[in-house]
């Protein structure tokens, strides 16, 4: 068994997850729901299947609320979707990849992370600043990387079923069949629906959307260590359909009509991934993978009167080749890569269809000698019949300058191709005009966003009266030589997208204090501060919807196990928002606007489980305990068809509180 772990760990190497993963995080005694570790040369933190259990997370989406590098916001009033963000910049400047292929990107970008369900996660790498050039060239704040589940070491059957005061209920059921030594599969079968209309604020709208999903994939795995191959191949379809708007819409009737407002969003998608690797015999050291992928992502949905279709066919390749300079002290990872994206895109009447391809090169340098000092040095070139020709150069630097501590540097560049009515769909839910200022580059008459990311790092592990304690200090600064700026700080009538005509910048300043109170009884603390500014036509504003403060506090408890495995296990998480800089309002009637600034507030999650056996558990929990609603989450709700209407200014939670109940049963 020890011989098939260490084979899988230098297959997942040679695609993608760079050398540096080959080290193990060593923890002693319980296990960490989130590990960081003092020899890893980024700054990555791993959330492992443990952290995932403490919260609702019903998909990927949620899965990050007790995790203070990551902050999770509502994108709109409309759809109940949540939009990640890191270093104060949102999803579009994160890498996010599925087991190292990109996976949240284009026209999944608006709710792709709500299409994969949280107890498909085996564990994510949250890595802050520039990633590796392996992986690509378009992470500019971070990279977010899921694991799911081994088909090899997935147990016989696994069901977990969720239920909540909202109307919405999940079930989610994972077979898994070891067909010898070297070949299993699985079969994961995920559905959730909502049925309850709810309508917490009583201005007429729905507070989260009616809908249903099913998702199935199923997963394939070769592992033989004795002639060094392994595979994976991954077969997905995924169906969503939501349904939001006026409490009394109703599409059959009401479509395109001006009777209610509703909106539908239908989304149907298939994905095809393999991973082929060998690890050269006698050579453990050197290894070779091939990651393919394809996927068939279909949009169809309109809200009011505003009609967007989007489809996107994808293709994906990547060869990678790993291997050692003179010794083990000096690696490398060097490869090709292609992608190709075609997009039919309808907005409203006006048809935006392209197709976008890159070939591209690397080489990544990694220096470790194992002891205080390590650093990884990557390059690649690219060519993109949009971008043209580029280079991205990234640098990552460890250096461990006494017992327990670790200092980290990265610098980095990103270049990327903004998908501006994909990445922005939250604005179709209003009377907004869409105008493009620009007209003269090549995506939708746009230049290229590009920016440097530059951050450093600073961990200290010590003891207080004899209990592990730890802090981590670090801060990144964001530059955009140029980015599409989305300015609704000229008009609340209108979104504009020009390129940047000033300067541009994200400052992200954290601090991170966690310490265990007692046995089983850890705190984990967060402090943040952004400051992110932006030239707008009306001048230098801070960044809308974005608070300069927050805090994040999380407490978990869990009594010691008994034989059979039963036990308790309880969770609180609090998050504090500082004002935020609103859209501009201020040219609509007095009724229909908001102040320049919204309130601080904060918002509290509680969970308990009891683990009966190590086969059986339920949990219970409750979300936003406080009760927090938004006043004014929906602009101009009386007349929906009118000038002022707007779903998209949304800084806090729009549903109130939130119960929820659920089983977890697993064959051993």
């Amino acid at each position: 068994m020890k011989k098939t772990i260490s084979f899988l760990l230098l297959f997942l190497a040679s695609v993608g997850l760079a050398q540096e993963k080959l080290k193990e995080v060593k923890i002693e005694g319980e296990q960490r729901g989130i590990k960081k570790s003092l020899s890893k040369t980024s700054n990555t933190t791993i959330v492992t299947s443990k952290e995932l259990l403490k919260a609702a997370c019903c998909n990927l989406a949620e899965s990050f609320e007790t995790n203070p590098s990551i902050d999770v916001n509502f994108s709109d009033a409309l759809t109940g979707t949540k939009q990640i963000k890191m270093l104060g910049l949102t999803s579009p400047y994160l890498m996010i990849t599925e087991e190292n292929i990109p996976s949240v990107r284009g026209a999944s970008q608006a709710y792709g992370l709500s299409f994969t369900p949280g107890s498909w996660v085996e564990s994510i790498q949250i890595t802050k600043g520039a990633g590796s050039v392996v992986n690509g060239y378009e992470s500019i704040s971070g990279q977010i990387n899921t694991e799911l589940i081994k088909p090899m070491k997935d147990h016989p059957l696994f069901i977990n079923t969720y239920g909540d005061s909202g109307g919405r209920f999940e079930l989610n059921t994972q077979f898994n069949k070891k067909l010898s030594d070297h070949y299993a599969t699985s079969l994961f079968i995920h559905g959730n629906t909502r049925v309850i209309k709810n309508d917490m604020n009583r201005d007429g709208f729905l507070d989260n959307p009616l809908g249903k999903q099913v998702n199935i994939t199923n997963r394939w795995q070769y592992t033989n260590p004795s002639t060094g191959w392994v595979s994976f191949v991954n077969f997905k379809y995924m169906k969503d359909e939501k349904q939001t708007g006026q409490v009394d819409y109703d599409p059959r009737r009401d479509k395109f009509t001006t009777n209610y407002w509703g909106s539908e969003i239908n989304t149907d998608r298939f994905d095809f991934t393999s991973k082929i690797g060998y690890v050269f015999k006698d050579m453990p050291f050197q290894s070779i993978g091939f990651q393919n992928a394809y996927s068939n992502h279909n949009q169809q949905s309109y809200f009011g009167l505003n009609q967007y279709n989007i489809k996107q066919q994808s293709f994906y390749s990547n060869l990678i080749f790993n291997s050692i300079i003179n010794n083990t002290m000096h690696k490398f990872a060097t490869g090709l890569n292609f992608t190709y994206d075609k997009y039919n895109e309808l907005v409203s009447w006006n048809n935006w269809s392209r197709v976008d391809n890159s070939l591209g090169a690397f080489f990544e340098y990694t220096f470790d000698n194992n002891d205080k000092f390590s650093y990884i040095l990557g390059g690649r070139v690219d060519y993109h019949n949009r971008l043209g020709a580029f280079v991205t150069p990234r640098l990552h630097v460890r250096y461990n300058p006494w017992e327990k501590a670790v200092v980290r540097f990265s610098a980095g560049r990103g270049k990327r191709a903004a998908n501006i009515f994909a990445e922005n769909q939250q604005y179709f839910g209003s009377s907004r005009n869409l105008s493009i200022l620009d007209t003269s580059g090549k995506l939708y008459g746009l230049n290229p966003e590009i920016a440097w990311n530059y951050g450093l790092s600073f961990t200290q592990n010590f003891k207080i009266f004899n209990k592990n304690a730890d802090v981590t200090v670090d801060f990144y600064r964001t530059d955009f030589q140029n980015q599409v700026v989305v300015d609704v700080m000229q008009s609340a009538q209108q979104v504009m997208f020009y390129n940047l005509r000033g300067n541009s910048f994200a400052n992200s300043f954290q601090l991170d204090f966690n310490y265990q109170l007692a046995k089983q009884l850890n705190l984990r603390t967060a402090y943040k501060y952004y400051d992110i500014s932006t030239t707008y036509l009306s001048g230098n504003l801070q960044r809308p919807m974005q608070a300069k403060h927050r805090f994040f506090g999380n407490l978990e408890y869990t009594t010691p196990s008994v034989k059979n495995g039963s036990q308790w296990k309880f969770d609180a998480t609090l998050n504090w928002l500082g004002k935020q800089q609103l859209p501009y309002t201020a040219n609509n009637p007095e009724g229909d606007r908001l102040p320049s600034f919204s309130p601080s507030f904060s918002v509290m999650n509680i969970q308990v489980t009891k683990v009966f056996t190590k086969s059986f558990e339920m949990y219970v929990g409750g979300e936003n305990i406080g009760n927090y609603r938004q006043n004014k989450a929906v602009l101009g709700s009386r007349n929906p068809f009118g000038a002022t209407f707007d779903t998209s200014i949304v800084y806090g939670p729009v549903f109130g509180q939130m119960y929820y109940f659920g089983l977890r049963y697993k064959m051993n």
